[in-house]
């Protein structure tokens, strides 16, 4: 029974070194934004307020990557990464028509078809 005593304080102390050598160890995570909102960030106040968040504005070409075509039902699109279907905004863009092989933009009152991209081989 004595030598119980030492082999319970040594296997005590090994926990606890471990463990605080392992919390030493971890870094902080730092979610880098680069133009996003911070997905971690909460979108409504302590007081019930809800945050406006700015919509992702999107620079130069759209590129449609993938079409998802229903012609009875909403079809989609995805356009430089974003999911979109008819009347969705990609930039300054809005989304009029989702059709099997394009997609057809409006812009300051101009309609413009943007091809889905083929596939590389």
């Amino acid at each position: 029974m004595l030598g119980d005593k030492p082999i319970k304080f040594l296997l005590t102390a090994l926990f606890i070194l471990g463990t605080s050598a392992f919390c030493a160890a971890q870094t902080d995570f730092v979610y880098e934004v680069k133009g996003e909102r911070n997905p971690f960030m909460p979108l409504v106040t302590p007081e019930g307020m809800l945050i406006k968040v700015k919509s992702r504005v999107t620079q130069g070409a759209l590129d449609i990557e993938g079409i998802i075509y229903d012609k009875t039902a909403l079809s989609y699109a995805i356009v430089n990464g974003l999911v979109v279907k008819v009347g969705d905004y990609v930039g300054d863009n809005q989304v009029l028509k989702i059709e099997e092989k394009k997609v057809v933009f409006i812009k300051d009152g101009q309609p413009f078809e943007v091809d889905l991209k083929k596939e590389e081989e």
